[in-house]
C-alpha cells in the first residue's frame, strides 16, 4: 500500500487545530524525555479511590503492571463521577433500533439502571472476580451489562451476538463462566432471529449448569419460555428499583474484561485486560486522537462485540463523560442512506468506521451520502485494516466535505487501544499510510532476525516498549508467551519485544505503512509480497470498490495471482476494466505481480466482523474443498464467486 502517485499530503485545516485536544507536536518530545511517567497524563483523566505511587511495574516482565499500587472503578469512571459533576441530564448514549425505535439515556439514567442491574447480578450470586458472559446484539443493555458487571468487580467476556452455539460454549468453557446475559432474539433486516435457542443449546454443552438473565428484544408476539436459573431482565431490574449499589474498588491490574480472539493454533484465546491501564489509555487515546469533547455526540460504528466496541465504543467516550452514538443494524438497512441519516439527525461530530464499510458505500455511490447535511462532522477515522488511498479520498471529499481530518488507525484487541496514527490537530495526513507511533509508543519493523529493515523496506511490525492498555495475559499464560514474545524478545538481557503478527513498513518521515498480517503474505515469482500491497493496487484502479488477492497453487513459481474484485456503483466487470487492473498492478508494483485471473463477484466473502476470508478464496481458486464457513456472514455469495471463476 502505497501514497497516491501524485504524493499528496492533507495538513488540518487552522480552525480544526485551534480548538484541536492536543494541538502542540512537542507532546512526541515532552514523552520520550519523561517516560514512562509521560503515561500520567492518561491516568490524569480518571479519578482514583486510591492514588497510585509507581507508574509502571517491570518486574515481572512480559507481564507488565500498570498504575500497581493504585485503586478504581471503571463503572464509577464512566457513569457516577459525571452525575456527581452536574451532568446528570447529558446524553450518554443514544440508541438507534433496526426498526427505527430510539432510546436516549441520560447519565442519570445510565447510572439508575447500572444499579439496579448491578443489584441483580449480586441477587444471583455473581460475586468479585466471577467472569460475566454477555452474548447481546446492539441494545443498551450490552453496554449496561458490561458496567454493571464492572460495578460489582464482575469480569465480563462479551462475545459477539453473530456467534454459534459452539462458539459460545467454548468461549465460556475457558472462560469457567457460569453467568449468562443474553436475549430472546435480535432483528436482521427486518426479521426476528432466535438468541436464546442459542444460548440454550450452548448451556447444553457445559458442564456446569449457569444462571441466564434474559433481555426482552423481539415483539411481544415472539414468544420465550424460562427455564431453572433463567430470569428476565426487566423484572430483575423492576423488583430493585431504586437500589445503589457501591463500586467495588479493584486494583489497578485487576481484570475488567475477557476477550475471545482466535489464536495461532486455531482455538480461541482469552486476552485479558486490566482496570487501570486499559481504562486510562481508553481515554487517553478517545481524547487525544478521535479529539472527543464532553459536548461531543460521537460515533464509533464498531460492534461492541469488538475490542474496537469495548474501547471506542464504550469505555473511552464515557470515560470521557461524552455522548456515543449505538446502532443495531445494517449500513443498508433499510435503505444505503441509513447511517447518513444518523449522522444528520444527531448531529454527530466524530464519526469512527472500518475501510471496509468505507469501500461499501464507495461501491454504492457518492450520492447517499450527498442527499444529508454531514456538516456537523468535524473529524473521521477509520479502523480494523488499512485503508487504500483512493477510499481515504472519497472519505475525505464525500464524507468529510474535503474539511474533517481522518485519523487512519492500526492497533489490536491485544492492544487495547490505538498504536499507530496521526494526531489530528498536529500531524499531515499522508493516505495509505496510518502515520507516526503514539506519543510514548516505541516501534520497529525488523526482519527474521529482530535487527531493523532499512527505511521504506517491509518487514514484521514490534513494540519494544510497554503501554498502558496492552494486554494483561492472556488465559493461557504459556500460550501468551508464545504468541507475541517468543519471537524478538531476548528474556536472558531483559529485552521484550512484542511481535504483532503484521507486516509493516516505515518511510523517511516514521509514518508506518502496515501492510496486514505475515500470514497474508503472496509467494508471487519468488517475490514475497503482503495481500494489501497487490489490493491496494487493485481497487486504486477506478470503478473498484473491493479486491482481494490470492495464490493459485496450479501454477509454477509460487503459484498464480487471482484477484477478486467488486465494482463502484455505475461500472461493469467487464474486459476493459479487467485489463486496467492487470496494468494498474504492473504500474504500481511490477510485471511480475501482474493478476493471472481477474474475477468480478458483486461482494467478497466477510466475517462477521467485516473481515475478508481470503482463505475461503484460496480455496475457491484452487478447486479445493471449502474449509469452515460458519463464521461468514454473507453466506450466499460463495456460489456466485465459484460461478463467476468458472465464467472467466
Amino acid at each position: 500500500m502505497t501514497p497516491p502517485s501524485d504524493g499528496r499530503r492533507f495538513d488540518p485545516s487552522p480552525a480544526f487545530t485551534e480548538r484541536a485536544n492536543v494541538s502542540d507536536g512537542s507532546i512526541y518530545e515532552e514523552f520520550e524525555q519523561n517516560w514512562p511517567e509521560c503515561w500520567e497524563r492518561a491516568a490524569d483523566l480518571l479519578e482514583w479511590q486510591e492514588e497510585y505511587d509507581t507508574v509502571l511495574d517491570e518486574s515481572d516482565a512480559p507481564f507488565y503492571e500498570w498504575f500497581p499500587d493504585g485503586e478504581l472503578n471503571a463503572s464509577y469512571n464512566c457513569v457516577d463521577r459525571h452525575v456527581e459533576e452536574g451532568r446528570k441530564n447529558h446524553a450518554a448514549i443514544r440508541w438507534e433500533g433496526k426498526l427505527g425505535d430510539r432510546r436516549t439515556y441520560t447519565y442519570q439514567d445510565l447510572y439508575r439502571e447500572v444499579n439496579e442491574f448491578a443489584a441483580a447480578l449480586r441477587g444471583l450470586g455473581v460475586e468479585e472476580d466471577d467472569v460475566v458472559t454477555i452474548y447481546l446484539p446492539m441494545i443498551p443493555e450490552l453496554p449496561i451489562a458490561m458496567l454493571a458487571c464492572a460495578r460489582i468487580g464482575a469480569p465480563h467476556s462479551v462475545v459477539f451476538a453473530g456467534f454459534s452455539a459452539d462458539a459460545l460454549a467454548t468461549r465460556m468453557k475457558s472462560a469457567d463462566s457460569e453467568h449468562l446475559i443474553t436475549c430472546d432474539g435480535y432483528y436482521r433486516r427486518g426479521n426476528a432471529f432466535d438468541q436464546k435457542s442459542k444460548a440454550d443449546n450452548a448451556l447444553l454443552d457445559l458442564d456446569a449448569s449457569a444462571t441466564t438473565v434474559v433481555v426482552d428484544r423481539l415483539d411481544e408476539s415472539v414468544g420465550h419460555v424460562l427455564a431453572d436459573r433463567q430470569h428476565d431482565y426487566r423484572e430483575l431490574i423492576r423488583s430493585r428499583a431504586g437500589v445503589t449499589v457501591e463500586p467495588v474498588v479493584r486494583d489497578a491490574g485487576d481484570v475488567l474484561f475477557v476477550m475471545y480472539t482466535s489464536g495461532t493454533t486455531g482455538d480461541p484465546k482469552g486476552v485479558v485486560h486490566s482496570t487501570g491501564g486499559y481504562l486510562a489509555y481508553s481515554a487517553w487515546t478517545t481524547q487525544t486522537v478521535l479529539d472527543v469533547k464532553p459536548e461531543d455526540t460521537y460515533w464509533c460504528s464498531a460492534d461492541i462485540g469488538w475490542i474496537t466496541g469495548h474501547s471506542y465504543g464504550v469505555y473511552g467516550p464515557l470515560a470521557l463523560g461524552t455522548t456515543s452514538v449505538m446502532y443495531e443494524g445494517s449500513p443498508d438497512y433499510p435503505d444505503r442512506s441509513r447511517l447518513w441519516e444518523i449522522i444528520e439527525r444527531n448531529a454527530v461530530d466524530v464519526f469512527y468506521t472500518a475501510p471496509t464499510a468505507i469501500r461499501a458505500f464507495m461501491k454504492w455511490g457518492q450520492q447517499y451520502p450527498d442527499r444529508h447535511d454531514l456538516s456537523s462532522l468535524r473529524l473521521l477515522g477509520t479502523v480494523g485494516e488499512p485503508i487504500n488511498p483512493r477510499a481515504w479520498q472519497w472519505y475525505y471529499e464525500h464524507v468529510g466535505n474535503g474539511e474533517c481530518p481522518i485519523v487512519d488507525t492500526w492497533w489490536q484487541t491485544e492492544t487495547g487501544g490505538m498504536m499507530v496514527t496521526t494526531l489530528p490537530g498536529v500531524g499531515t495526513m499522508k493516505p495509505g499510510s496510518a502515520g507516526p507511533p503514539l506519543p510514548g509508543i516505541s516501534i520497529e519493523v525488523v526482519d527474521e532476525e529482530g535487527e531493523p529493515v532499512p527505511t521504506g523496506e517491509s518487514g514484521y511490525l514490534t513494540v519494544d516498549r510497554p503501554w498502558p492498555g496492552m494486554l494483561r495475559s492472556l488465559s493461557d499464560d504459556d500460550q501468551f508467551f508464545e504468541e507475541y514474545w517468543s519471537r524478538f524478545s531476548d528474556p536472558d538481557n531483559d529485552e521484550w519485544v512484542y511481535f504483532s503478527g503484521d507486516g509493516a513498513r516505515i518511510d523517511e518521515d516514521g509514518y508506518v505503512t502496515v501492510l496486514g498480517r505475515v500470514d497474508d503474505v503472496l509467494n508471487v515469482s519468488g517475490h514475497r509480497l503482503g495481500t494489501m500491497e497487490i489490493e491496494s493496487a487493485v481497487v486504486d484502479v477506478e470503478g473498484v470498490a473491493e479486491a482481494a488477492v490470492v495464490v493459485g497453487r496450479q501454477g509454477g513459481h509460487g503459484g498464480t495471482v487471482h484477484a477478486y474484485a467488486s465494482t463502484e456503483h455505475g461500472y461493469e466487470g467487464d474486459g476493459e476494466l479487467r485489463e486496467q487492473i492487470v496494468a494498474g498492478v504492473e504500474d504500481a508494483i511490477g510485471p511480475f505481480a501482474r493478476p493471472d485471473r481477474v474475477i468480478f463477484t458483486p461482494e467478497l466473502p466477510k466475517t462477521r466482523s467485516g473481515k475478508i476470508m481470503r482463505r475461503l478464496l484460496e480455496d475457491i481458486a484452487n478447486e479445493e474443498e471449502l474449509g469452515d464457513t460458519s463464521t461468514l456472514r454473507n453466506p450466499e455469495v460463495v456460489g456466485e464467486i465459484e460461478a463467476a471463476g468458472r465464467e472467466d
